[in-house]
């Protein structure tokens, strides 16, 4: 199901979201019980650590960009941001064998559309195991990249102390009796750079993070960050080269009381991820 049609007009740098068929319809439900200090604390931690492991991973990034998305001399789009209108053209063909989307198009929507997918994928529970996180890696980074940024992944995701430190076993999965949550949820694309065959993509994102299940030491809790993708055309398809993460924007928390572990559980297993933004 789609908000609108698939297509987006010239105004291309708001994110526009295409959701997972079948039926996806928010539904407000009272919630209770406020996590204790203790346990906010210990998801602060948490999060903490798990940030700099992924930037542990990933430094060194593409072509110099910083947090902020660095500069250049091709477009920059950053101060027109408006919303999208729908033209009828798709914004990817299909799948490649990885079953991420690929055949992005060669254009500004096309890298804008890629980044987003791209951050849906490094950010989630898929990472956290070594088959699925040795596909994400092959079909988001350029082939001149994967294997380096792939021994620097498998060192901070099979680290042992690490995956305790997060509340999983030696193997990624999830504890018995407990779901674990890894999300991204992009809610905006911002065009850097483009100059043809290389650009540079900010995402603003909110991460889901955490272990939901009676009990859990790891509650799912909500971040914001901004990913700044470098991207490069590569056998007809967009390829990341690097990228760099900075915190925020964060906007200010509503006054609303945690779901119970089991909402949460249902929630995470109950719904579905985004199947492609912009």
């Amino acid at each position: 199901m789609s908000l609108g049609d698939d297509g987006y007009g010239d105004d291309r740098h708001m994110t526009r979201t295409r959701l997972p068929e079948g039926e996806f319809a928010p539904h407000a439900q009272p919630r209770r019980g406020l996590p204790s200090r203790r346990n906010l604390m210990t998801v602060v931690g948490v999060v903490v650590l798990l940030i700099a492991a992924i930037a542990f991973a990933n430094r060194g990034g593409g072509d110099g960009s910083s947090g902020n998305g660095g500069s250049g001399s091709g477009t920059d789009k950053g101060a027109s941001s408006r919303a999208t209108a729908p033209t009828g053209t798709k914004p990817v063909e299909g799948k490649g064998a990885s079953g991420l989307p690929s055949g992005f198009a060669h254009s500004e929507q096309g890298v804008q559309s890629a980044a987003a997918n791209f951050a849906v994928a490094l950010g989630s529970d898929g990472m956290f195991r070594a088959d699925t996180r040795h596909a994400i890696v092959g079909a988001v980074y350029a082939p001149d990249s994967s294997a380096v940024r792939q021994g620097d992944l498998d060192k901070v995701y099979s680290d042992p102390e690490f995956l305790k430190k997060i509340g999983l076993e030696a193997n990624g999965s999830a504890p018995k009796g407990m779901t674990f949550v890894s999300r991204t949820n992009p809610a905006g694309a911002k065009l850097v750079k483009y100059e043809g065959d290389s650009a540079s993509v900010a995402v603003w994102y909110s991460s889901l993070f955490g272990l939901a299940g009676e009990g859990s030491n790891h509650p799912v809790s909500e971040s914001w960050y901004t990913n700044t993708f470098d991207l490069k055309w590569t056998d007809n398809d967009w390829k990341v080269t690097g990228f760099t993460q900075k915190d925020g924007p964060t906007p200010v928390g509503r006054d609303q009381a945690a779901s119970t572990a089991k909402e949460m559980s249902d929630a995470a297993e109950g719904f579905g991820g985004f199947t492609y933004a912009r």
